[in-house]
């Protein structure tokens, strides 16, 4: 049976990054019992739902900022989880964290409570860029706090964000140097977007802020490449680089196109449910997700099921980023027609190997532009 894994959003935020278009919120108060007791309340009426129970791979806190859950939250959630549906014998148990929240106390709770890996929001080793970014710490803060992360849980990850503004290469690959010398044995590495709705949106369509060239943004990328790749942790997705082995089993699950289920304002999941796919969402809106929840168990706005050919969409739109690539047969017998995939081939942007289909380190590159030629 197919891996299936649970995703866990907790909403709340210190403050909002400008850059930020999560499901995330500030708020002064948080009644931590009331959100346990709503998560696990809507964990039990989503598995009740589920016509079967497979063991779980994977369980991924994620929002927000999970580290400002209290550890007897994520404990709670967790021994509901393995009641409800198992553990596989070596499960990974992922929680998001930000460098501002973290403390040597709450990191033993977590891994007290079952935590085996964590992922520390550091993106950027450049104390102006963090200010510019809306980060609440400093980089001699995100240091200690991966330190911390390294000598508290099996497994480590480190997140960046660069292509920021007036980012040189010089100034990037001395972010590297310094990244890679914690360490860790997977690490995050995102170009970064305006994403519309955001502040940083705001201030490029204003011009006041301007978005890095496009050359410059390539080169970028082809140096975090190189320097990944010298450093024995080549990318196994388009953002992620990770040792052999040390890549994360949660987001491998997305990008397969495997069950997950989503609890939480704004969780999504994909379940599937005697043969069929179904999509699930939730209310966004944190106190409205859990007035609903306390009236009804659940705080679901989309149970729905996806067509054949949706699926056949979704599952090339996240396996393509993956080095692997995707089955095409399967593909395309979800699709029912063939990819289009001659004339990029043989551009360079997609290449064919054993039955699957995968982009190119060019194709990687402008992979937007190939999914749309490819579904065409």
């Amino acid at each position: 049976m197919a891996e299936t894994a649970l995703y866990v959003h907790w909403p709340f935020c210190l403050s909002k990054c400008p850059y930020c278009d999560f499901n995330s919120h500030v708020r002064a108060k948080i009644d931590d019992d009331a959100w346990a007791t709503g998560l696990v309340r809507e964990l039990e009426t989503t598995a009740a739902r589920l016509t079967s129970r497979p063991k779980l791979a994977s369980i991924f806190f994620g929002g927000g900022t999970p580290s400002l859950m209290p550890g007897q939250t994520v404990a709670r959630v967790l021994d509901t989880a393995e009641r409800l549906f198992g553990f596989a014998p070596d499960i990974e148990i992922t929680l998001e964290a930000n460098p501002t929240s973290v403390d040597a106390t709450r990191f033993r709770d977590y891994r007290a409570a079952g935590v085996n890996r964590v992922s520390l929001g550091v993106q950027a080793l450049n104390d102006e860029d963090l200010r510019a970014l809306g980060r609440l710490h400093t980089v001699d803060e995100a240091l200690r706090a991966v330190v911390l992360a390294q000598e508290t849980f099996p497994r480590a990850s480190f997140d960046l964000i660069y292509a920021r503004p007036r980012q040189s290469l010089e100034a990037w690959d001395a972010e590297l140097a310094r990244a890679l010398g914690v360490g860790c044995t997977h690490y995050s590495l995102y170009q970064l977007t305006f994403e519309e709705g955001t502040p940083f949106h705001a201030a490029l369509s204003r011009g006041t802020m301007k978005e890095l060239d496009a050359d410059t943004a390539a080169s970028l990328y082809e140096l975090t490449q190189a320097r990944m790749n010298a450093a024995n942790l080549p990318a196994y997705e388009i953002s992620n680089h990770a040792r052999s082995g040390e890549e994360s089993r949660h987001n491998l699950i997305y990008w397969r196109y495997g069950d997950y289920l989503g609890i939480g304002p704004g969780a999504h999941g994909r379940l599937t449910i005697d043969g069929k796919k179904i999509a699930t969402s939730t209310e966004r809106t944190p106190e409205s997700w859990l007035a609903r929840v306390t009236e009804r168990g659940d705080g679901i706005e989309r149970w729905d099921e996806v067509s054949e050919e949706e699926q056949g969409t979704e599952a090339l739109l996240m396996g393509l980023r993956l080095n692997e690539g995707v089955n095409q047969a399967a593909i395309e017998a979800k699709l029912r027609r063939p990819l289009n995939a001659a004339q990029l081939e043989r551009q360079g942007y997609v290449a064919r190997e054993h039955g699957r289909l995968k982009a190119t380190p060019q194709g990687r590159m402008v992979l937007n532009t190939i999914l749309k030629q490819l579904v065409v």
